[in-house]
């Protein structure tokens, strides 16, 4: 087995290690990176990118019927074979560009997941390699579900391949990826089932905003069990379809689809590499690390991006985390992580953004909040689109009056969510956002009229 050197070895190819790993090389160090999946990491490959290519044909059929007979005669037809040309075309060019970018800097490639031999040395593709430095960026994977059935379930990786919409499609678990797609499907003619073991759907999310988009979900079709445990998944060949049975308030119930996907989240990869080799203590979090992004019990190992202990599953945060690691490998605790006040969003239609403290954080860590909270409904941005989904919930300090938390559901709520990002980061009061002049009538300019007092 042939033996190799370096001063960095960077596992994943996503944002968070090629940061890492292009500022370890720019600055004269020996650097190589491994990933066992295709270059260019999950956002751009299996994930934010090309999902939000194919979103963006379901929000148009969804504008277009909200808007049939008020001007638009028919909704467009939309061919499901041209819209996976058109995303597959964009993740294709990835791999080559990524690949040629760290080429450049001289960083070595290689095309599988390495594992752990001792607390420097890794065998991958054939070596075995020492290095000085580990930098772990190999992000999360789809949970693995362990019933009768379970290896019946896709995952949501499966969708950028189909080959038509299914029929009828089950979705196991309601987080931001099975609703994303669940309005991808069910919008596009697919009737759909989401079944989820939580009371409610997006349980990170704000209750009030989720109910309202679940009841517009709900009213095109979409059917919600919540509460239910999964007993099994069965396949009938001679029909095709699948049969998912599950258990609900004591009683035997089951649900039957064309296909069935596994969206119960995901969880750190890191079960390849052997950690335990290298004493890299890891747990559902990820790998465990101190702020400074480094291992907390091998001071040679950092970790970033999704599958770090300190992180949250945003492409943002993943660069900034990449950036520090690389950073602190140049020169040791020279930079320190904290989250910063990073906006999410579900791509459903419409948008569900939030950024800051939820309503409960905030009345834990302020003793008097103010609440903004309304539907927006009958507001004119609404009206124009015909559109019966339109709500938010803002939050405030009441001794300072500064705004701490935002929560939008509407069809433009994932770019202006970053202008409450702003005054949160800002520490803006209410008093002082209530002063801004925003363009009339966008959706921005409902912002101000959110802080309504009584």
């Amino acid at each position: 087995m042939a033996n190799q050197q370096y001063d960095v070895f960077v596992i994943g190819s996503g944002i968070a290690g090629q940061t890492a790993a292009k500022i370890c090389a720019k600055n004269g160090l020996s650097v190589a990176i491994a990933d066992k999946q295709a270059f260019g990491g999950t956002c751009a490959m299996r994930g934010c990118d090309p999902k939000k290519i194919m979103l963006q044909f379901a929000t148009l059929v969804q504008k277009s019927t909200q808007l049939k007979g008020l001007g638009i005669e028919a909704v467009p037809e939309i061919n499901w074979n041209d819209i996976q040309e058109s995303q597959q075309s964009y993740t294709a060019e990835v791999p080559e560009h990524t690949k040629e970018d760290l080429s450049e800097l001289n960083i070595d490639l290689y095309h599988e997941s390495p594992k752990f031999i001792s607390k420097n040395e890794i065998v991958v593709a054939g070596k075995k390699i020492t290095a000085t430095t580990f930098v772990i960026a190999s992000g999360l994977t789809p949970r693995t579900l362990s019933f009768s059935g379970a290896k019946y379930l896709k995952t949501s990786d499966d969708i950028f391949y189909l080959k038509k919409v299914p029929k009828t499609a089950t979705f196991i678990g309601a987080g931001y990826v099975g609703m994303e797609f669940c309005f991808l499907l069910a919008t596009l003619g697919c009737k759909v089932t989401m079944i989820d073991s939580g009371s409610r759907a997006l349980s990170q999310f704000d209750a009030f905003l989720v109910n309202t988009l679940v009841r517009a979900m709900k009213a095109k079709g979409v059917k919600f069990i919540f509460d239910a445990e999964i007993e099994s998944v069965d396949k009938k060949k001679k029909k095709k379809k699948y049969t998912v049975h599950y258990k609900r308030k004591g009683k035997n119930k089951k649900v039957r689809s064309k296909i069935v996907f596994n969206t119960s989240g995901r969880v750190p990869a890191v079960a390849l590499l052997d950690l335990e080799n290298a004493n890299i203590a890891h747990d559902e979090t990820g790998v465990l690390v101190n702020d400074y992004l480094v291992s907390t019990t091998h001071k040679h190992v950092y970790a970033c991006g999704d599958v770090s202990s300190k992180s949250l599953p945003l492409t943002p945060l993943s660069g900034l985390q990449g950036y520090i690691v690389g950073t602190n490998i140049l020169k040791e605790n020279s930079k320190k992580f904290s989250n910063p006040m990073v906006p999410s969003v579900v791509f459903t239609y419409p948008n569900m953004a939030t950024v800051g403290y939820s309503e409960e954080e905030a009345k834990k860590r302020y003793k008097n909040v103010i609440v903004f909270q309304g539907d927006a409904s009958d507001w004119y941005n609404s009206k124009k689109e015909n559109s019966d989904t339109y709500a938010f919930k803002i939050l405030a300090n009441e001794r300072t009056r500064e705004i701490v938390g935002a929560h939008l559901l509407s069809s433009e709520a994932n770019e202006t969510i970053n202008i409450f990002a702003m005054a949160i980061h800002h520490k803006m009061t209410v008093d002082a956002f209530k002063k801004m002049i925003f363009t009339y009538p966008s959706y921005a300019s409902d912002l101000k009229k959110m802080l309504k007092e009584d």
